[in-house]
């Protein structure tokens, strides 16, 4: 970031898939990717265009008034994540999130932050800050003497939250993708006959498998030039028996879902599917049975699932948030690239267009 700012260039997409090592080497270098969004600037510059991922964006975006500040707060977003598992600002739905980072309220109290150092909490609260001049710059982060010490500082473990956390949104991912497959299985033979020869086009060894390659040039065939950090994240989303590879029903899945294929309809039929008991809601039971593979999944994780969807607080899921889940950001990690600029656009003029916040250049 010290370099992009250096040479008068704002990233504007800062988030943890899009930095790499250089290579497989423990001394590799980790080099920022995708500057597809980033822009030129000269100091005192400000901005309007409405850019990055929700939960790594500044809220002097959703302002439409910034500068290359942003990268500070989506860098300590980064951090925030590294230390605890979680995003800071995480919520349901799109404007939900935007009030988040809005409000600019930074949680220290749960687990594991007790454990976390205070210069690290200090050091994550200036990033943070909701006020771009008032924000740390990148010379003071690097100057600041949580980095300046790292070497020195205490190996101390996170414990089991951070790791309940992360399995937490895992499981998440695993709901929404059995939603997708049973949306797929009530598709029209006609559209899934489209996805089956798509797939046999792409499987060069006609092994049944789509390895990582095999998508890459499969999406150059057929028009799209992809990042290779993002066929990473399709294959790590829709590869269900975690192999590395997508058979055909995995590819049928994911294409599904990156088609919107799933309407009112089609998300009734899902809902359906698990409500087992046929009470027009998801409970405890239905839902731990949908999340597990085996005995091994924790009551406590499903708990936190259900309190995560059931919006209204009544111990289950109804349709209406099941549907939310699903054309919201349920697992936060997936969900950055799914928010649609224009409503974020739009959140961002009712907002603030009657406070005169909107700025213009």
């Amino acid at each position: 970031m010290q370099v992009c700012h250096e040479h008068g260039v704002i990233h504007r997409d800062l988030k943890p898939e899009n930095f790499l090592f250089s290579d497989a080497s423990e001394t590799a270098s980790l080099k920022a990717i995708d500057f597809g969004l980033s822009t030129f600037y000269v100091n005192g510059d400000r901005f309007n265009e409405i850019v990055g991922s929700p939960y790594y964006m500044a809220p002097e975006v959703l302002r439409r008034n910034y500068g290359q500040e942003i990268d500070i707060w989506s860098t300590g977003v980064i951090l925030y994540i590294l230390l605890c598992g979680v995003p800071p600002f995480w919520a349901e739905t799109e404007e939900a999130i935007a009030q988040a980072i809005i409000r600019g309220h930074v949680d220290f109290t749960r687990d594991p932050w007790p454990k976390v150092s205070d210069e690290a909490k200090y050091l994550v609260k200036r990033m943070l800050d909701p006020n771009p001049f008032t924000r740390i710059t990148v010379q003071e982060v690097l100057d600041h003497s949580w980095i300046q010490h790292r070497e020195h500082g205490r190996n101390v473990s996170l414990g089991d939250q951070v790791r309940m956390r992360i399995k937490q949104f895992s499981l998440m991912n695993r709901f929404k993708k059995k939603v997708l497959r049973v949306v797929a299985d009530n598709l029209p033979d006609e559209q899934i006959d489209g996805f089956r020869q798509m797939f046999d086009m792409m499987d060069k060894d006609k092994n049944g498998y789509l390895t990582f390659e095999e998508l890459k040039d499969g999406f150059q065939m057929i028009g799209h030039i992809i990042p290779d950090s993002d066929i990473q994240t399709l294959i790590d989303a829709a590869d269900c028996d975690g192999n590395g590879t997508l058979n055909c029903e995995d590819f049928i899945t994911m294409s599904v879902h990156l088609r919107r294929i799933g309407n009112d309809e089609h998300l009734t039929e899902a809902f359906n599917f698990f409500d087992k008991n046929q009470t027009g809601y998801v409970e405890f039971d239905e839902l731990k049975d949908a999340l597990s593979d085996d005995d091994s999944t924790d009551d406590q994780v499903i708990k936190d699932i259900l309190i995560d969807v059931d919006l209204d607080k009544d111990g289950r899921i109804s349709f209406d948030e099941f549907k939310a889940m699903m054309k919201t950001g349920g697992d936060w990690k997936m969900a950055s690239r799914q928010y649609s600029r224009a409503l974020l656009n739009a959140l961002s003029f009712r907002m603030f267009s009657k406070s005169g916040g909107v700025v213009t250049n």
